[in-house]
């Protein structure tokens, strides 16, 4: 909360401080008495998160409200980080320092050399700075060289000899990033990839609230929210963290991926780009979102995937970003108004999985490409059974009484037994690609009908209509074909007795 005198402005000395009738609190009871203010007025408290709202906050938020120190829990790209980030929503606009301070010192409890001695000379004159929230936050990332000097301090000698100072002066000292966050938020990400002997570092920061450096006979007491961020894979991987440390953090809690398709669509919606120049320019039907974020959802499944590693959130940003670039090229190349993506982008948008995804031995020895096509492929098979009628299950009977079972795909499957092939290209202009799939009887009343689709719109037409070809490949009942930018699709017994009609690479991994 900001504190103004009566002419408007923020008190610029101690005496104008006191006056004000402010009233110090540590950073813990401010954080509380902020959340205590949004619940009762029904504010969002992390607004972007996605997906957490029964699980993840609700445990933060009774942290807070106990004054814990916290440790997040979690496999990668579950927004451990950023959620530590969006902390200092709950901190006061600004924070009154005494001048010049390195630590942020309170004046009312000056703890640094500069302040008490600011202090002493000048009294009520003291100058008074406000430090803005975001600059209450500190963040470091635990790796092996980290030392105490970079998070707590140590003697600075260019210090000590500029002013002349022996080393047993504490104005030779150079904080840390830890004590230059006092009053504030301080974040260590990856916590296991801490050595040993500096976990134990913190010990006095986590229990006592004060730091000691190189021996000085003094005591810092700080004032400090400490949270931590860990992968469990680091436990066994790459280090582990020290008991008495993880002891000492009060609320341990534990994150997790979208447990539904909607809230990992509304993630990739919140932080993939896909807007590109203007408004309204990139056609996205929802069932391509739907298969970019089961992409993800058959790769939390696979046995070819690393399930202990995890499969990031950025995984989908990434594989939506690549799918429409590679849709936006086409749109450039061809001079078209309107960059909408196809079922054939998503084989160009494999860099956003094949980077994104740890691979267990089988699924190494497979490779990468192999396994990123076939999760593409299970992906649009599960989409497309929540669209249309299961091609492997037997037609239903009609409701006239008598009448044989109809087949949805009969027209379809017909035509390309008749020796019909379909071929399209990656670079194919859409008037091209609207005729070829126009060519396929039956296809685009198919679409229209179960994917609800604006006839009107004659873009998301005939991505639906080679959507509904694609998803028969991938329940088996015509064969596909790929080679140089080009996507064939014929009968299946045809391709049975040619040996081709899927990729050399997948049919291992069906």
């Amino acid at each position: 909360m900001i504190h103004t005198s009566q002419s408007g402005h923020r008190p610029a000395t101690f005496g104008q401080l006191k006056d004000s009738g402010y009233q110090p609190l540590t950073v813990k009871e401010e954080m509380r008495k902020n959340l205590i203010r949004k619940l009762r007025s029904n504010q969002p408290l992390f607004p972007g998160i996605v997906g957490f709202d029964d699980t993840v906050i609700p445990q933060l938020t009774n942290a807070i409200l106990a004054q814990h120190d916290i440790l997040l829990l979690g496999l990668r790209g579950q927004a451990k980080t950023r959620i530590a980030r969006m902390l200092t929503l709950l901190l006061d606009d600004y924070l009154p320092i005494v001048s010049g301070s390195e630590i942020n010192d309170d004046p009312f409890a000056p703890v640094s050399q500069h302040a008490r001695n600011l202090l002493a000379e000048h009294g009520d004159n003291t100058p008074i700075e406000w430090v803005p929230r975001d600059a209450r936050y500190g963040e470091k990332l635990a790796t092996p060289d980290v030392t105490i000097a970079d998070l707590i301090g140590d003697i600075d000698p260019i210090k000590a000899a500029s002013r002349r100072l022996t080393y047993a002066d504490e104005g030779a000292i150079h904080f840390g990033i830890i004590p230059r966050t006092n009053r504030g938020i301080f974040v260590i990400n990856e916590l296991p990839d801490l050595q040993p002997r500096i976990q134990v570092g913190l010990f006095n920061i986590m229990q006592e609230k004060d730091i000691q450096i190189r021996g000085f006979n003094i005591r810092m007491p700080l004032d400090l929210v400490m949270v931590f961020t860990a992968n469990p894979q680091d436990y066994t991987n790459r280090g582990s963290i020290i008991t008495p440390l993880k002891d000492r953090i009060d609320a341990q809690i534990i994150t997790h991926y979208p447990r539904t398709l909607e809230d990992g669509i509304a993630i990739t919606r919140q932080e993939a780009w896909v807007g590109r120049e203007r408004d309204g320019m990139v056609v996205m039907p929802e069932y391509i979102e739907q298969i970019v974020e089961m992409v993800a959802v058959q790769a939390r499944l696979s046995e070819f995937v690393d399930q202990g590693s995890g499969v990031s959130a950025r995984m989908t940003i990434s594989t939506m970003e690549s799918l429409v670039s590679n849709a936006e090229r086409r749109a450039i190349i061809n001079g078209d108004q309107a960059v909408a993506p196809r079922i054939a982008d998503l084989q160009h948008a494999l860099t956003g999985v094949t980077g994104k995804v740890e691979l267990v031995f089988e699924g190494e020895q497979e490779g990468p490409l192999k396994v990123a096509r076939a999760l593409i492929g299970k992906a649009v098979r599960q989409v497309f059974v929540s669209y249309f009628p299961n091609p492997l299950e037997r037609p239903r009977k009609s409701s006239k009484g008598g009448e044989a079972p109809t087949d949805p795909y009969a027209a379809i499957l017909n035509w390309f037994t008749e020796g019909n092939e379909l071929e399209l290209e990656d670079m194919m202009p859409f008037a091209a690609y609207q005729k070829e799939l126009a060519r396929v009887p039956g296809l685009q009343e198919l679409a229209v009908k179960y994917l609800k689709i604006n006839r009107a719109n004659p873009w998301e037409v005939a991505t639906g209509m080679e959507f509904v070809i694609d998803g028969l490949h991938q329940n088996s009942k015509i064969a596909k074909e790929e080679f140089d930018g080009r996507t064939g699709y014929k009968d299946l017994v045809g391709a049975i007795f040619t040996g081709r009609g899927k990729f050399d690479d997948e049919e291992d991994l069906e």
